[in-house]
């Protein structure tokens, strides 16, 4: 399996260690609002900076390793992939309707599905080179 391109891991790494500042925080009694803020702060980037950073904004070698001394995680540690807790919240989704669709099947549309779903976890990257349609999961029978 290819590994994602280091602008996504490093937005993914970024923002667990936003999470674990905001559960550290919260758990601390701090009020919610304002924390995006404050762990701007802490990594002294400005407030703009780190919703762009949320939403697409690549994060560069330089920006990486402020964040890294500040955060006072290894230098790298960004670039790396790392097993996380916590899946997001298009994970959670990707998972809610996959469980449906299975409850929804009958025998032969879960074999179906996992048939399906095996291929495309054993594929380890997007077919970028064929339609979109090549690649729908089989509906559900019932």
């Amino acid at each position: 399996m290819t590994p994602p391109p280091t602008t996504v891991t490093r937005r993914t790494n970024v923002l667990a260690l936003h999470r674990l500042f905001l559960e550290q925080q919260i758990a601390a009694g701090k009020p919610a609002k304002g924390l995006d803020q404050a762990f701007a702060a802490s990594l002294e980037i400005s407030p703009s900076m780190w919703s762009q950073i949320k939403s697409a904004r690549p994060i560069g070698d330089t920006l990486a390793r402020q964040i890294e001394r500040h955060a006072r995680v290894d230098i790298g540690w960004l670039d790396a992939q790392h097993a996380t807790e916590h899946p997001d919240p298009a994970e959670e989704r990707f998972v809610a309707l996959a469980r449906d669709a299975w409850r929804s099947a009958n025998a032969k549309g879960k074999r179906e599905l996992r048939l399906w779903l095996t291929a495309r976890a054993s594929a380890g990257e997007p077919q970028s080179s064929s339609s979109p349609s090549d690649h729908k999961p089989p509906k559900a029978q019932k």
